[in-house]
């Protein structure tokens, strides 16, 4: 499959070189981009609702809100990229690097992001309702406002994560590993969930 952007033709298969692509407003609606690299692209606004790209590199690319509902996204690196108020919908996020990633007011609701490595990922206001964050790194991630309604955060790790106004109401917190840097609202769920914890 091809695409002309902006007068340049890029070829769209797994394993493709599109380092750098312009892929502004692209329709890549079901492409298989499975371990291709979009390393630093420009995916502003693209359409990629269910497109493949596991084990996809898209370290720095800018997703600024692309549609990603549905994609498949397990093992891709998505270390620093620009997710800002990206839909990520029923997204599979399985084993994804996300390290520094903005996802401020992103769209996760039912996304799996099962394993994923969100150390210091900006979630400021983002919707990860129901969303699956079983033992997900979420070091130092900021989830201040993020709707975290009925999501599984068993054994994810919150050390020194900034929780606070996040909404947790019928999120599972079993197992969650927290410090006392993790910062969280007085009162809220999380709150009363630690206070219940014997002292470690």
């Amino acid at each position: 499959m091809e695409i002309e952007q902006h007068g340049k033709t890029y070829e769209i298969k797994p394993g493709a070189d599109l380092k750098g692509a312009n892929l502004e407003r692209a329709d890549l609606k079901g492409a298989n981009l499975e371990r291709a690299d979009l390393l630093g692209a420009d995916l502003y606004f693209a359409n990629l609702k269910e497109a493949d790209l596991r084990g996809a590199d898209l370290q720095e690319a800018n997703l600024l809100g692309a549609n990603l509902k549905g994609a498949y996204l397990e093992e891709a690196d998505l270390e620093g990229a620009n997710l800002y108020g990206a839909y990520l919908e029923e997204a599979d996020l399985l084993g994804a690097n996300l390290k520094e990633a903005d996802l401020r007011e992103a769209n996760l609701f039912l996304a799996n992001l099962y394993l994923a490595d969100l150390y210091r990922a900006n979630l400021y206001l983002a919707d990860l309702y129901r969303a699956n964050l079983r033992e997900a790194d979420l070091k130092e991630a900021n989830l201040e406002g993020a709707n975290l309604e009925g999501a599984n955060l068993e054994g994810a790790v919150l050390e020194g994560a900034h929780l606070k106004e996040a909404n947790l109401e019928g999120a599972h917190l079993e197992d969650i590993l927290y410090s006392t840097e993790t910062q969280y609202s007085e009162g809220s769920i999380l709150d009363n969930y630690i206070k219940r914890q014997p002292e470690r």
